[in-house]
């Protein structure tokens, strides 16, 4: 693949921090409570806006409306001088009444229904959620938006676990099925870099080294 020259347009994409359903690994989406970052979350809220200050700049501060990633992002913008600007095509999916479960208990409680979520991305999950054709229909529009609004600049991207593997599977051009196989811990740090021809590079993904 060949890039066109120009500088590309950076979005350096953050998973926010812990909240206290994160170490039960409970599903967290929109449709469900709005919980805040616990204490660990916050730290590693702080330990983001650390790292992301020696990595060059940053022009702008993008984050999903829910609570965990304004607080996440208002770590860094604080420390940058920058505003956090919200975009509600970043929000989590909603897993209907899944909000709250871990996936032992979606497995037990909803097996048919999760067998078809995880095979098809036209499923809707937990009867009245939200399919991931339409996550990836939200997202692509936000990062559409984005790469014309900040052209050949540097954005940080505060989302959660569906948003950013999509903006990563959409860039590496891979089948739905992989959103399942991508690692994004909590407080994460990955980057993608648009490039002025319309193609894409994934730079880095679930960096967690400024977290130890």
């Amino acid at each position: 693949m060949t890039f066109a020259s120009g500088d590309p347009t950076t979005l350096l994409l953050v998973r926010h921090g812990e909240t206290a359903l994160t170490p039960e690994r409970r599903f967290s989406g929109s449709g469900g409570s709005d919980p805040e970052l616990s204490a660990t979350g916050r730290r590693q809220a702080e330990a983001v806006a650390g790292v992301l200050a020696t990595l060059g700049p940053v022009h702008a501060v993008v984050s999903s409306p829910l609570r965990r990633c304004r607080e996440t992002a208002a770590a860094t913008a604080g420390k940058l001088g920058l505003e956090v600007q919200v975009a509600a095509g970043l929000r989590e999916a909603d897993f209907g009444v899944w909000e709250g479960l871990t996936f032992a208990e979606i497995r037990a409680r909803y097996p048919e229904e999760l067998a078809e979520w995880l095979a098809s991305p036209a499923a809707v999950p937990g009867g009245t959620g939200e399919s991931m054709d339409s996550v990836t229909r939200r997202v692509e529009e936000s990062r559409d938006k984005l790469l014309a609004q900040f052209p050949g600049q540097r954005v940080l991207v505060v989302s959660h676990v569906a948003p950013l593997r999509t903006l990563v599977r959409l860039a590496l051009g891979a089948p739905p099925e992989s959103l399942f196989r991508m690692e994004l811990a909590a407080a994460s740090l990955s980057e993608v870099a648009y490039y002025p021809d319309g193609s894409a590079s994934v730079r880095s993904l679930n960096d967690t080294a400024h977290l130890r």
